[in-house]
């Protein structure tokens, strides 16, 4: 469970599209942790209210009448009623060798490796999440420009600006501080630009 947390809370900043399926809708299985890191979901038909209220919060999945009949709720909205089609062995086989025409796949080698005090590692670094931050980063540039640019400075803003993960966005922040383009932040948080505007 705290590797696919930790994968959920990274594929939203990252891009990520992660499908879970079980066939115990049990809320030993289905955890709030795992509820809450997965707003979309899907119930095809159950035997008992209790599992179609575990899967989506209400009753409803277990009059459905199974073939691919299902509910749909797409992150916490409105729940609706579809219909999944049939994708037979052979259509899947042919998909998977049409993909598989566009080269060998790329694996960073270091995913399961733990933390390492010393550096960030591999996949923390192609997520945005750690890593380098020094001065010739074009990241660094970046998130310098559009700060002067902008005339604002927070960790969520750069954030939200250049799609990356917090970590990643707070350290620049830092070393924005540290060389003296941003004030530290005041007793609400805000920071003073001290780059004077661009004419």
């Amino acid at each position: 469970e705290a590797c696919i947390q930790r994968l959920a809370q990274m594929m939203r900043a990252s891009g990520i599209h992660l499908i879970m399926a079980t066939q115990r809708p049990s809320v030993d299985v289905i955890t709030g942790t795992i509820k809450a890191n997965f707003p979309t979901r899907i119930s095809f038909q159950v035997t008992s209210k209790i599992d179609s209220r575990t899967i989506l919060g209400e009753m409803g999945a277990e009059p459905l009448l199974g073939m691919g009949d299902m509910l749909y709720m797409a992150g916490g909205a409105k729940i609706t009623r579809c219909h999944g089609p049939f994708v037979s062995d052979e259509e899947v086989e042919e998909v998977v060798t049409h993909l598989k025409g566009f080269g060998p796949p790329e694996y960073v080698g270091n995913v399961l490796d733990g933390p390492d005090s010393e550096r960030s590692s591999d996949i923390d670094q192609v997520l945005g999440l750690g890593g380098n931050t020094d001065g010739e980063d074009a990241l660094y540039d970046t998130a310098v420009q559009v700060v002067i640019n902008d005339r604002k400075c927070s960790t969520s803003y750069i954030q939200r600006k250049l799609a990356i993960g917090y970590n990643k966005a707070a350290r620049l922040v830092e070393q924005m501080e540290d060389q003296g383009l941003v004030s530290p932040a005041n007793h609400v948080g805000k920071r003073e630009i001290l780059v004077p505007e661009q004419q």
